[in-house]
């Protein structure tokens, strides 16, 4: 499937690294270890997770406007040890376990200065072009979004800790979930099953998980969620719009939800990306309630607009993370309101990385195991070992 050379150590460097060159064509190679700033910690990598985009990136060469265009290091939702600090670090020191927040950001534009930093034109984010990610054995990155890990946290938590924060910020921060409301959520995948983790710890009273896949709708029912559903078939002859109205009706007499009262909808979460996903999440969210997008997919889709400004929905993008994200991930995680471990259905060494891809991008491993989230531990790091 991939075109890839194997790792040959050289005396010149000891940082391997797991390198995209282009489409379906990855190497490892030995780069240089980073030096740092006074401002920035050294992460020897140890757990390292596998995003979408990561597999996107390596079958598409692009998500959007992010266009790979030179040799990328891949991966971005890691976890390591602290081996060097900058001088003007303050609260790490050498050894310490951290969760890695994998953007740096110029800490002066307007969106930088207003709180909203993952809109900032200038951001520099792990594994989206051009700038190299954290497969390898070492990584610097600015002190401020280095996460010391609590002592009850693993280092493969803290891996997680990148999609949960993607989960904290679309359903915390930008629904603003409140206790007792209800919560749909379009996509049982890594981000979809995190969303509806954040909203079980938030108090939800109702969580619906909505998706195709029937093994990651069981997973989810047994995760968090309290009501699946799995939609219809499209027939041929109708529009997507037509059967995305079809199908919200379907689900609302299945699960008996209304538009409006105590059986309405307050938030939905939108997590895959898929047109007919998107027209259906918003055919079932109730008057005057909160749409959120965190999915990426089709890059245009058709909206029923007027449907929309007649239900006057609140409508957010969501992307990434900002402010507080992280903090508030690892505190729902150290205090048992989310138990990331069942995530993790399948672990890779770094020398069966392409392996790790391998498994990610068609679902599920050899043994027919379906696939939730994938971790690849760093060079010279057991399998096993997931502290």
């Amino acid at each position: 499937m991939y075109d890839v050379v194997p790792l040959v150590q050289t005396a010149m460097s000891d940082n391997p690294s797991f390198v995209l060159r282009g489409i379906e064509d990855v190497v490892y190679e030995n780069r240089p270890i980073p030096d740092i700033t006074d401002t920035e910690v050294l992460v020897e990598v140890k757990k390292t997770g596998i995003c979408g985009s990561d597999v996107h990136y390596l079958t598409h060469g692009r998500i959007g406007d992010f266009v790979v265009t030179g040799p990328m290091v891949l991966g971005h939702e890691s976890a390591g040890v602290v081996s060097k600090v900058g001088s003007k670090v303050k609260h790490l020191k050498a050894g310490d376990r951290v969760a890695m927040e994998p953007g740096a950001t110029c800490g002066s534009c307007e969106f930088c200065k207003s709180g909203r930093y993952q809109l900032c034109e200038d951001i520099i984010f792990a594994a989206t072009p051009p700038y190299d990610g954290t497969l390898a054995r070492y990584y610097r990155i600015p002190g401020h979004v280095t996460y010391k890990l609590p002592a009850n946290l693993t280092l493969e938590d803290g891996a997680l800790m990148e999609p949960l924060s993607v989960g904290v910020h679309s359903v915390a921060t930008l629904a603003q979930l409140k206790t007792g409301q209800t919560i749909a959520i379009w996509g049982a995948g890594p981000v979809g099953i995190l969303c509806m983790a954040v909203a079980k710890a938030l108090g939800a009273s109702r969580i619906v998980a909505v998706d195709i896949n029937q093994a990651r709708l069981d997973f989810a029912k047994s995760y968090v969620a309290t009501d699946i559903f799995s939609p219809p078939a499209l027939d041929p002859n109708e529009s997507t719009v037509e059967y995305s109205k079809r199908t919200a009706e379907a689900l609302k007499q299945a699960l008996g939800i209304e538009d409006r009262g105590p059986t309405a909808i307050d938030v939905v979460i939108e997590a895959s990306g898929a047109e007919v996903s998107i027209q259906t999440a918003l055919f079932v969210v109730k008057t005057g309630g909160t749409y959120v997008q965190v999915g990426m997919g089709v890059a245009e889709v058709v909206v029923p607009i007027t449907m929309l400004m007649v239900k006057e929905l609140k409508v957010k993008g969501s992307f990434r993370y900002g402010p507080g994200d992280y903090k508030l991930a690892i505190q729902l995680a150290a205090q048992g309101k989310i138990d990331l471990k069942p995530l993790v259905t399948h672990r890779f060494a770094f020398k069966d990385a392409v392996n790790a891809f391998k498994v990610t991008r068609t679902g599920k491993s050899e043994d027919g195991k379906g696939v939730i989230k994938a971790i690849i531990s760093g060079p010279d790091v057991s399998v096993d070992d997931i502290n």
